[in-house]
């Protein structure tokens, strides 16, 4: 498994994380499977959230580590936080509150990585930088980030928070490229030049950042590996997949572990034999044709 650093931190993290949005479907023993199967392809990172079937998922990844303590140390935890039902709250007293909920559910004293999960108007940069300096000096978070923000947001925090933000999660896969499209597609008329991330892609390549590339083989909300209603790019996938001995759904994370922007995947499934296979992605290089070819299979026409 090729590990990289994760932005500027000293942590070293495997190019496929284990997304874990699912796991309050399973029961504690199925998740253990689950995990160590992760943990024998030394995809050791995982990612959740507080809202995750509203903390179920956090709670049976805790009571995994209930059940064999030990596995702690062998793992790298992320979660995230920040969304309240129907609103987004980077309030001191919420963080504070969310952080504390989150350990308590996963049975640990501390997350190795924790997110901002998606971004609150009404955030109050210098609040922010306050709740980071606490959780990290009480040892409670050793890791700061962002998800789904853009560029000009990003750098609103960093003006006033002292911790370097390693990560950013945004939705990225071969059905959705916005994030790639935006550079393409300069100087031109087509929507698919609008920027409407503020150039997020280039802004984290400049500034160090980890792009956790999530939902990878989705577009918007469908799987469209495998999918009858995307028959071109499925077709290149299994095309160029063949060459390295990788399904079509490998084929798709390595398409997004090829750009030179050093992204992580975060893959969301539940079932060991898929994240064995997923895994398979993790040190293919496609060529620079294959990765327009596929680009221009999932319907991207080039200027």
């Amino acid at each position: 498994m090729k590990r990289m650093f994760l932005g500027k931190s000293e942590l070293m993290v495997p190019n496929i994380a284990l997304g874990c949005m699912s796991m309050g479907k399973l029961s504690p023993d199925e998740a253990s499977k689950v995990i160590n199967n992760a943990l024998d392809l030394e995809i050791d990172f995982f990612d959740l959230a507080d809202i995750y079937g509203g903390g179920k998922a956090e709670e049976i990844f805790g009571k995994v580590i209930e059940m064999d303590p030990s596995i702690r140390e062998k793992m790298l935890i992320q979660s995230k936080v920040g969304i309240r039902k129907g609103s987004y709250d980077f309030s001191k007293e919420h963080l504070i509150e969310s952080v504390d909920g989150v350990l308590k559910r996963l049975q640990t004293d501390y997350l190795d990585v924790l997110l901002l999960h998606r971004p609150d108007t009404l955030v109050e940069p210098e609040i922010v930088a306050e709740v980071f300096d606490e959780l990290e000096k009480s040892g409670k978070v050793r890791n700061f980030g962002v998800s789904n923000h853009n560029s000009y947001q990003i750098e609103l925090l960093k003006n006033y928070v002292q911790q370097p933000l390693v990560a950013n999660q945004l939705q990225f896969s071969v059905m959705h490229t916005g994030m790639v499209d935006a550079g393409i597609n300069v100087n031109t008329k087509f929507d698919s030049g609008i920027n409407r991330d503020g150039g997020v892609l280039d802004y984290s390549r400049l500034e160090a950042m980890t792009i956790q590339a999530w939902s990878p083989i989705k577009s918007g909300g469908d799987i469209f590996v495998d999918n009858k209603n995307y028959p071109e790019v499925n077709a290149k996938l299994k095309e160029i997949g063949e060459r390295y001995g990788l399904s079509n759904s490998a084929t798709a994370i390595a398409w997004i572990l090829r750009h030179p922007a050093n992204m992580q995947a975060i893959v969301g499934t539940m079932t060991p034999d898929r994240l064995t296979d997923y895994s398979k992605a993790s040190e293919v290089r496609m060529t620079h044709d294959e990765w327009y070819e596929i680009y221009r299979a999932a319907g991207n026409e080039m200027p």
